[in-house]
């Protein structure tokens, strides 16, 4: 789970999604009030579909002006869903997979506490990995071809 948040306010704009997309190398976006409390969601495919299908022939200045006035609860998504902070992690993956959605918002009592994303699994699959190979190390062998074996011991 991602704890460090990057959260946007429904009043903010399109062009804020995208230029918060661009500079934290983010593909989701939690929406939440005041309060924190979780009210929506803006993903960089959300982004892209609205600024697609409005934006062909626009040139450069058309384009920010329009995403300048375009207001995130005009786009985001409100039907969420969302995981409780104990929830099963295990669970929380099939349920990522199964529903092709890139990432889960993780809340307590409305509060947005953190977010799942398929990056968060990358990272338990290179740790468990990494620490297989640190329990289990093989003997490497080279061929005459430089690749290496395992010597299956």
């Amino acid at each position: 789970m991602t704890t460090e948040l990057y959260t946007l306010r429904p009043e903010d704009t399109l062009q804020d999604a995208h230029l918060l997309m661009t500079e934290k190398h983010i593909r989701h976006i939690p929406i939440v009030d005041g309060l924190g409390h979780l009210v929506g969601l803006v993903s960089q495919r959300d982004v892209l579909a609205v600024t697609m299908s409005e934006l062909l022939g626009f040139d450069e200045s058309e384009k920010r002006r329009f995403e300048n006035n375009v207001r995130l609860n005009e786009v985001m998504r409100e039907e969420l869903y969302t995981v409780d902070e104990h929830a099963d992690v295990r669970k929380a993956a099939i349920y990522l997979q199964e529903h092709h959605f890139g990432c889960l918002p993780v809340v307590s009592n409305g509060t947005l506490n953190g977010i799942i994303t398929d990056a968060d699994f990358v990272n338990v699959a290179v740790n468990l990995l990494e620490q297989t190979e640190a329990i289990e190390p093989t003997a490497k062998l080279e061929d005459d071809f430089g690749e290496e074996f395992s010597d299956g011991d």
